[in-house]
């Protein structure tokens, strides 16, 4: 528990675990209403239901209208495709499924790596709607946890709660009173830390490649313009105002620098190398150990 006394509403949502602490507990009806939004969100953007607009969108090329954030979201997928080449796409969705990671869970590859189609050839996002011009499989996971997450705490400020510590999984959203101390994940063994961060008001998102991984080598962070998995890079973290930035930018940083990033975004990160060599902003508020 982030704050001792707090009560914790836990459940499950696209494909992770979700645990809210409140200063007091959450109502059946409150809890509805945030389940409510989790449903949404699962129902436009996941491609692991067949229901789900993205899925339409995999299965043939039209107009397709999202729901409240997905203009947000196109801007900040646009730019972030612009700074990393083409690497970091929505577009890597039929790559991942080349690799194994379908909506079946196969984790079997059906073959060589595939690239990401081009967005300019493909794909018109403006605003809530996105037009494709051929079927392609959508995955906006680089960024859809932490915008859900920011979801989450619009509601609860809806219902006059502003204080909140919001656990996506290790991605986390905060807004209370005292800050938390995390735990920097070790990215070869999940049961150490290699520092710690205090986190007040805002998000620390992270991404590895220990995270989602299977068969030789394979895991979920891949290079739109090759298919491949990163290899240089196994662990970044993000912190910004809002989660849905963190959590985009902690993933942007398996591709470009964040020096490179500080020039368009304001955040704190760090990088840590397959090489075992770090790499962190001037502002980087963590302690990591020696």
């Amino acid at each position: 528990m982030p704050h001792p006394g707090w009560a914790a509403f836990s459940f499950d949502g696209i494909g992770t675990s979700w645990e809210i602490s409140t200063p007091g507990a959450l109502d059946g009806g409150q809890r509805r209403r945030l389940l409510d939004v989790l449903e949404r969100y699962d129902a436009a953007w996941s491609r692991f239901r067949p229901d789900s607009i993205v899925a339409q969108a995999a299965r043939e090329p039209g107009r397709f209208r999202m729901p409240d954030g997905a203009g947000a979201l196109g801007r900040l997928y646009r730019s972030l495709y612009r700074l990393t080449d083409g690497a970091m796409t929505p577009l890597i969705g039929g790559s991942l499924e080349q690799l194994g990671y379908d909506p079946d869970y196969s984790l079997r590859p059906r073959g060589i790596p595939l690239p990401a189609p081009r967005w300019e050839e493909v794909l018109d996002w403006q605003g809530a709607v996105v037009a494709t011009s051929a079927p392609v499989v959508l995955d906006v996971g680089a960024a859809g946890k932490g915008q859900l997450a920011d979801l989450l705490a619009t509601e609860l400020g809806s219902q006059g709660i502003t204080e909140y510590f919001i656990d996506a999984s290790g991605d986390l959203l905060s807004s209370g009173p005292v800050p938390v101390s995390v735990g920097l994940e070790h990215p070869y063994d999940p049961g150490r830390a290699i520092g710690t961060i205090s986190l007040g008001t805002g998000a620390l998102c992270a991404s590895a490649a220990n995270r989602r991984a299977w068969g030789d080598g394979l895991h979920h962070v891949l290079d739109g313009t090759t298919g491949t998995p990163v290899r240089t890079v196994v662990a970044t973290w993000a912190l910004a105002g809002n989660a849905m930035t963190a959590d985009a930018l902690a993933t942007a940083l398996f591709f470009v620098s964040g020096q490179a990033l500080e020039q368009d975004f304001d955040f704190s990160w760090l990088t840590v190398f397959s090489d075992g060599s770090a790499a962190y902003s001037a502002g980087f508020e963590g302690v990591l150990f020696e």
